[in-house]
């Protein structure tokens, strides 16, 4: 029997109670299928960390975390604590520092969930949306001078090169190669972003001679949220750069009912490193502790991470009992429903443990 080690990080706001629902859900599978197992160590990590050490991790976290098959991510963020200092504490640190450079968020309309968009449904909306993880927007270069000055200067470099365009490039290609209408839509700016953003048409027009069975199409990132919302059926897989995909993938979940059903994968596909898996929700502070956060979100990544800890099977079992229990209407008040965060979880533990596949 294969045994994963898995570093829990509940971390902030509604975090631990959708990491203790995934784990709970994962329990019932591995009592189920019987064919692997997961060690689970869990980290506090966190803004309550931060409060009483000034650090939300160890310095040597990433060392610690070395040794382990896969993270299993809650959320980041508190409201007394600055949003900076949390995700460059903690976060970031992690898939930079494991060089998780492909950020995977699904997106698909659940059984018995409703889009805000009319006459959409089942099979309309079916998206992968390949987010550039580790440098763009957010690779943390810039600075702050004449503080507090009329004169004062703030600047926030983008950092585009040539390895990491290719890289989530191909990567994207593949995926999309590897899907029923391998279809992929390019990302950029290039309108107005003159040198990166071209950099990365460029690219893609490179990559794309590599995989010639590949239909591929490029928009900028303004036109394409008018596309995702009047047109959701000609879109399939698509990459973007860091901040655009972080926003568009918001909207993506949107679109598909409630951020509260929107996964996300951490990856760093040469398997060098551990990669995370964390649901898109964030902390979500105006809800913490009410006992109504929506763990669909963290089923999902659940199952994300056991496709890629090499366990299938477990993955689709579990993605087939939150989509019946979906469609049996126990849902979260997020998505019209009127179930708490333990119902969900027990219905989706009863639906693996009844299964008969």
């Amino acid at each position: 029997m294969k045994t994963y080690k898995i570093a829990a990080i509940p971390a902030d706001g509604i975090g631990p109670e959708v990491i203790a629902a995934g784990l709970q859900a994962l329990e019932a599978l591995q009592r189920r299928d019987g064919g692997f197992m997961l060690d689970v160590t869990t980290f506090d990590w966190g803004s309550e960390r931060y409060r009483k050490t000034g650090a939300m991790m160890p310095e040597d976290g990433t060392a610690q975390l070395k040794a382990f098959d896969a993270i299993f991510f809650g959320a980041v963020g508190a409201p007394d604590v600055p949003d900076h200092i949390t995700l460059w504490g903690l976060r970031l640190p992690i898939c930079q520092g494991f060089d998780q450079y492909a950020n995977v968020r699904p997106t698909r309309i659940l059984p018995g969930i409703v889009s805000p968009l009319a006459d959409v449904g089942l099979g309309d909306l079916d998206w992968v949306i390949v987010r550039e993880n580790s440098e763009g927007e957010y690779s943390g270069h810039g600075g702050r001078a004449h503080k507090g000055l009329p004169e004062e200067v703030g600047t926030e470099v983008s950092i585009f090169t040539r390895v990491g365009v290719t890289r989530i490039m191909r990567y994207a290609f593949r995926l999309a190669q590897s899907r029923p209408r391998k279809f992929l839509t390019v990302v950029t700016k290039s309108n107005a972003q003159r040198f990166g953003m071209v950099m990365w048409d460029e690219i893609a027009a490179e990559v794309s001679k590599e995989f010639p069975d590949v239909t591929w199409d490029k928009m900028l990132v303004d036109a394409m949220t008018v596309r995702m919302v009047k047109n959701p059926r000609s879109l399939d897989t698509i990459v973007a750069t860091n901040l655009h995909a972080d926003i568009l993938s918001d909207l993506a979940g949107a679109l598909a009912g409630s951020l509260g059903v929107a996964p996300t994968a951490n990856i760093d596909p040469e398997r060098r490193y551990p990669s995370m898996f964390e649901p898109i929700h964030g902390s979500a502070f105006d809800i913490t502790g009410k006992g109504i956060a929506n763990p669909v979100a963290t089923f999902w990544t659940a199952a994300q991470m056991l496709e890629h800890l090499g366990e299938p099977a477990a993955a689709k079992r579990l993605m087939r009992a939150v989509e019946k229990v979906c469609a049996d209407g126990v849902m979260t008040p997020d998505v019209g429903g009127s179930a708490n965060t333990r119902e969900v979880t027990e219905a989706v533990c009863e639906a693996i443990r009844a299964e008969n596949i």
